[in-house]
């Protein structure tokens, strides 16, 4: 087994790299949709809200493959509109299609942390902010959001671990990540060793994320502590 690692080496460097790249970038730009969509849920415009809850809905209610299988393969087939479109260098590239379902399926999830995150925000909160002469961006800026990210901090680690498993499903689109590479492997030589070093890159970048994220969890309580 130890052979099919140090041989491979650089196959397996190249794999962890790109499964490192599609679950950091998908969260971060998760992160990014999930604002405005808790925003939206949280709307008293019901046609907003409604939207944005069908939204969530249906990324949270069906399964990550197909979500996947539907960008990749079902958009595939509009290839001539994309080309029209100039978006065809993205939606041809099975790496930036993994990319679009992670973004997508995760700012589902993370806007549901965000929403429950906020509601749980004390109104005395809101009335500072009311009494500084912030108005409502702002105090979502300033107030809402940093309270409410720190005290889900948690929540949100759970969810980057889970999208760092679930992303082995790119696999299936030819995308060579640590799956894609232990399947070309195992094709090549039909040893079953190579998925026991794809399990142990995934537990290896599972242990480095909890250790990130206990540290960044002491700097917040220790932050609150202070102040």
């Amino acid at each position: 087994m130890l052979a099919h690692f140090t041989d491979n080496l650089d196959l397996w460097i190249e794999g962890l790299r790109n499964t490192v790249s599609l679950t950091v970038l998908g969260f971060v730009l998760g992160f990014f949709v999930a604002i405005p969509l808790a925003a939206a849920r949280l709307s008293e415009n019901r046609v907003l809200s409604s939207l944005a809850y069908g939204y969530v809905y249906l990324a949270r209610g069906t399964p990550l493959l197909v979500q996947i299988f539907i960008i990749y393969y079902g958009l595939g087939q509009f290839s001539k509109e994309l080309r029209s479109l100039g978006l065809w260098w993205f939606f041809r590239d099975a790496y930036y299609c993994g990319l679009l379902a992670f973004t997508l399926n995760s700012a589902a999830y993370q806007s549901e942390i965000l929403r429950g995150g906020i509601r749980a925000i004390p109104k005395s909160t809101i009335e500072a902010g009311l009494a500084l002469g912030l108005h409502r961006f702002q105090r979502f800026r300033l107030l809402i959001l940093p309270i409410t990210v720190a005290r889900m901090l948690p929540a949100f680690g759970n969810e980057l671990v889970l999208l760092l498993k679930a992303s082995a499903l790119v696999s299936v689109i030819t995308v060579r990540d640590v799956m894609g590479q232990a399947r070309y492997l195992f094709g090549e030589t039909f040893d079953l060793g190579v998925f026991y070093i794809a399990a142990v890159n995934y537990l290896l970048v599972v242990l480095l994320i909890e250790a990130i994220w206990r540290h960044l969890e002491n700097r917040n309580a220790w932050l609150k502590y202070r102040s």
